[in-house]
């Protein structure tokens, strides 16, 4: 086998690699020689059948199986063995000809084809000890639980058919219609939906409309909805609902006790409120991590430049650009309407694509030069938290993609890694507590969260921006069932 290096510029290589004929003809002959003893022909003993017949009847497809193994076996240790680690796997040039490709396969010419791949660049890792982060604490008071608690148990709260008029607080059942310009519209109809007046759920004014109405009773709600409603086509139009309200109910009284606690399935009031507890820190602890950890990277992107290598660069804004482009169909909003263009939309999130592909280079070489695994146990449960995030009905199904699909199971190796680099290098570095308030926690939050989204709005192509979309991995990447258009204030308000 003879190997030419064809081209090296930059991260760019092509390698040529010719196999004699001589030697693609002894490998052929090999693998008849040991079909011999397995075959069995008509009219001949078994083992008994000439090799030259073997030939005319096997030939072809033995000798695509020996071209076959040798693109599978040379790609990997040429490649290795140049000291080289490819960025994505190559792509293999051979011959278009079908004669050429015919004399191949009859063992009369030598076999040539070429590797075209980009090499991942040799990254030096620098010292860590000069970055420094701050991690922003918040204790979470007493208040804050009660709250929840409080939040929890109106959850809870049992409702009874009420006669009379509905008044705020009561519970009105309703199908309604949505419509603009005597028009119903998409997502703007709903059955035997409940809802809490004064709760806030529906937008403006469409709660108000329905007090003092009675179980039967058919009315027309006229609202505008906000200017910043999450559906563009939606957002500033007058609509009316034809509402019918098919119950009303009062809601029973407010307890917070054990008894509370088993209607909810945990054993007291004291589970509850460590449940509560629980949950509440983990979500102000994941916002503390985030902060961190956009420090941290904000640190090491500043600290290490170098080419990345465009295929993998391409793969990534793709699959951004792609996301974007959903996200603004499904919203029924433009590139004007994010207060840009597709152009420049594209080169900001070209920029992002870049800074993620060297960021994850740069954490993949600090993993791999401190060791940092993910066990099979790990992969393992981080596969289950995936599955859950799925509908019951769902689960067993994705859970089956997963097992049975090892390129979608490195998907959720990936993001395992790197977050245990991340904890890797919390240990390396200088990491100074301090203690703040939830509203200087979730400061920039709302800001963060549009932007990892990869939304196209001008405000990202901010350097602090894009890193904070850059830590956003997907990832995660499950999508919640859609919420109803029509008089929902926001998504957001459901998911409380």
């Amino acid at each position: 086998m003879q190997v030419t290096e064809t081209l090296n510029s930059g991260l760019k290589r092509e390698i040529k690699i010719t196999v004699p004929a001589g030697d693609m003809e002894a490998k052929l002959m090999a693998r008849l020689s040991d079909a011999r003893n397995k075959v069995r022909i008509n009219g001949f003993r078994p083992g008994k059948v000439p090799v030259q017949h073997l030939r005319k009847v096997y030939g072809k497809s033995f000798m695509a199986e020996v071209v076959n193994e040798i693109l599978n076996d040379s790609t990997r240790s040429i490649i290795s063995g140049r000291g080289e680690k490819a960025a994505m796997q190559p792509e293999v040039i051979m011959t278009e000809d079908e004669k050429e490709a015919e004399k191949i396969l009859a063992g009369g010419v030598d076999f040539e084809f070429r590797l075209n791949y980009e090499v991942i660049p040799a990254i030096e890792i620098k010292d860590f000890s000069n970055i420094k982060v701050t991690r922003q604490v918040f204790e979470v008071p007493d208040s804050e639980i009660d709250e929840q608690v409080q939040r929890v148990a109106e959850s809870a709260r049992s409702y009874e058919p009420k006669t009379g008029k509905a008044a705020n607080g009561d519970r009105v059942t309703i199908d309604y219609v949505g419509k603009i310009d005597g028009e119903a519209f998409n997502g703007g109809a709903g059955t035997d939906q409940p809802l809490v007046l004064g709760s806030k759920e529906f937008i403006p004014g469409f709660e108000d409309q329905l007090v003092g109405s009675k179980a039967g009773d058919e009315k027309q709600v006229t609202v505008t909805f906000p200017d910043n409603y999450q559906a563009a086509h939606l957002a500033g139009k007058e609509a009316t609902f034809d509402v019918t309200v098919k119950e009303v109910s009062q809601p029973g009284a407010l307890e917070i006790n054990d008894e509370t606690a088993k209607n909810l399935g945990l054993e007291s009031l004291e589970r509850l409120r460590d449940v509560v507890r629980g949950q509440i820190e983990s979500q102000f602890g994941a916002m503390t991590r985030q902060k961190v950890k956009r420090q941290l990277l904000d640190q090491l992107d500043s600290s290490y430049s170098f080419e990345a290598p465009s295929k993998l660069v391409e793969a990534e804004f793709n699959n951004i650009w792609a996301q974007v482009n959903r996200d603004l169909e499904a919203a029924g909003r433009t590139f004007a309407d994010e207060e840009t263009t597709e152009e420049e939309a594209r080169a900001e999130y070209l920029r992002l694509a870049e800074r993620r592909v060297r960021l994850g280079l740069v954490l993949a070489e600090i993993g791999e030069k401190a060791g940092v695994t993910v066990s099979d146990e790990e992969l393992q449960r981080g596969l289950f938290e995936q599955v859950r995030r799925y509908p019951a009905n769902q689960q067993q199904e994705v859970f089956e993609f997963y097992r049975s699909n090892p390129e979608a199971l490195n998907t959720l190796r990936a993001p395992m890694f790197e977050e245990k680099v991340v904890d890797h290098l919390l240990g390396q570095i200088s990491v100074t507590d301090v203690k703040v308030s939830k509203e200087e926690l979730m400061a920039d939050d709302e800001e963060a969260e549009t932007t990892a989204k990869a939304k196209p709005a001008k405000k990202a192509a901010s350097k602090k921006a894009e890193a904070k979309a850059a830590d956003d991995k997907a990832g995660d990447d499950v999508e919640e069932p859609k919420k109803k258009a029509a008089p929902k204030k926001k998504a957001a308000k459901d998911a409380e």
